[in-house]
C-alpha cells in the first residue's frame, strides 16, 4: 500500500464528521439514567458495524460474495475460550484480541489462496461451507475428544467491552479508508469491474484479493474475542452461528457499499430494528421482515440507503442550479 498516493488534505477535511461520531460514541452511552442500557445497545451497534464494514471492505469492491464471516468470528470466540478462560486468564485481553485477529488472518489467507480463483456462486458456497466445516470440526473436538460441550470465558465489564469495540471500530474505519484510497483500492475496483482486464494491466489480482480478504477476516476475529467475554459461555452453536455470516452482508447491502458510511448506517438501522422486533410481539417474524427488506433493497435500492441519499442530494443541487440559471 503506497501511502504517498493518499490525499492527506482530503483526509483532514473528511475527519470532522467521524471525529464527532467518535466523541459521541465515547460519551453518549454513559449519559443519564439510561447508561446501562445505552452501553449494551451501543455495544451491539458496534459489533455489527465492524462486521459490516469488514465484510464490505472485501466484497463491496471485488463483488466476491463471502459468507465466511461466522468462521472468522468464531475463531475469535475460541481464542478467548482457550486463552481467557474463567479459571484464570493466561494472557491479557489485548493479547487475546491480537491472537484472534492473527489466527483469523492466517486462516483467511490460506482459504483465499485456495478458493479466490473461484468465482460467483462457487466462492459463496465454499465460504459458507467453511463455516459448517469449522462448526463440525470444533464440535467433534469438544464432545468426542474433550468430552465437553462448551468452555466458560472470563467475564469482562460492559465498559471494558464497549471501549475495546470502539477501538476495533476505529482501526476498521482507518484500514478501510486507507485501502480504499490506496493503489490496493484502485486495484480492487478494477477487479470488481473486469478482473481479466485488471490482470492484463499488470495487477496481481489473486494476491490483492487474498490480502484484503485476510485483513477483513482479522477484524472479524478481533470482534469475536470481545463478544466472547460478554457471552462468557462458548460452544460451537454460538461461535459459528450462520446468521453471523448473513446479517453483516444484509446490513452492508442495505446501507450501500459505495463508501464507508453505507455499511455503518445499514448496520445501525438493522440492529435497532432487530432489537425492537426481538423484544416485541413480532420476535418470531423479524428474520422474515429482514428478508423482505433485503429483497426490496435489491430490487428498488441497488445502491442502498447511501445511494438513495446521494441521488436525492444530486437532484436538489440540480434543481438549485436550474433555479439560479433561470434567475
Amino acid at each position: 500500500m503506497n501511502l504517498s498516493n493518499i490525499s492527506w488534505r482530503k483526509l483532514g477535511l473528511n475527519a470532522g464528521v467521524p471525529l464527532v461520531i467518535l466523541i459521541a460514541l465515547i460519551f453518549v452511552p454513559f449519559y443519564g439514567s439510561w447508561a446501562d442500557y445505552g452501553i449494551t445497545l451501543f455495544s451491539l451497534f458496534l459489533v455489527y458495524i465492524i462486521l459490516a464494514v469488514a465484510w464490505a471492505m472485501f466484497t463491496g469492491s471485488t463483488g466476491y460474495l463471502s459468507l465466511a464471516t461466522a468462521a472468522f468470528y468464531g475463531i475469535g470466540f475460541y481464542a478467548a475460550a482457550l486463552l481467557y478462560p474463567a479459571e484464570g486468564a493466561l494472557v491479557p485481553l489485548f493479547v487475546v484480541v491480537l491472537v484472534g485477529a492473527a489466527v483469523s488472518f492466517v486462516l483467511a489467507f490460506i482459504v483465499g489462496a485456495i478458493t479466490l480463483r473461484l468465482k460467483g456462486i462457487y466462492f459463496a458456497m465454499f465460504t459458507l461451507g467453511l463455516v459448517l466445516l469449522m462448526y463440525q470440526v470444533v464440535n467433534y473436538w469438544l464432545i468426542s475428544v474433550l468430552g465437553i460441550r462448551g468452555i466458560v470465558v472470563a467475564l469482562e465489564s460492559n465498559e471494558v467491552i464497549y471501549y475495546y469495540l470502539v477501538g476495533i471500530l476505529v482501526v476498521s474505519i482507518l484500514v478501510a479508508y486507507f485501502i480504499k484510497r490506496s493503489k490496493w483500492g484502485l486495484a480492487l475496483r478494477s477487479i470488481g469491474d473486469n478482473e481479466e482486464a485488471a490482470a492484463h494491466t499488470g495487477v496481481n489480482v489473486t494476491m490483492i484479493k487474498i490480502l484484503v480478504f485476510a485483513i477483513s477476516a482479522a477484524l472479524m476475529g478481533a470482534v469475536g474475542v470481545i463478544v466472547a467475554t460478554k457471552t462468557t459461555y462458548v460452544d460451537a452453536n454460538t461461535a459459528f452461528n450462520p446468521m453471523i455470516s448473513f446479517s453483516p452482508a444484509l446490513m452492508a447491502i442495505f446501507g450501500g457499499m459505495g463508501n464507508l458510511y453505507g455499511p455503518a448506517i445499514g448496520a445501525t438501522i438493522f440492529t435497532y430494528i432487530q432489537e425492537i422486533l426481538q423484544t416485541g410481539s413480532l420476535k418470531n417474524y423479524y428474520m422474515l421482515i429482514f428478508g423482505l427488506i433485503l429483497i426490496a433493497t435489491i430490487l428498488y435500492l441497488p445502491s442502498g440507503m447511501m445511494g438513495l441519499i446521494q441521488n436525492l442530494w444530486n437532484r436538489i443541487k440540480g434543481a438549485r442550479r436550474r433555479a439560479l440559471t433561470r434567475g
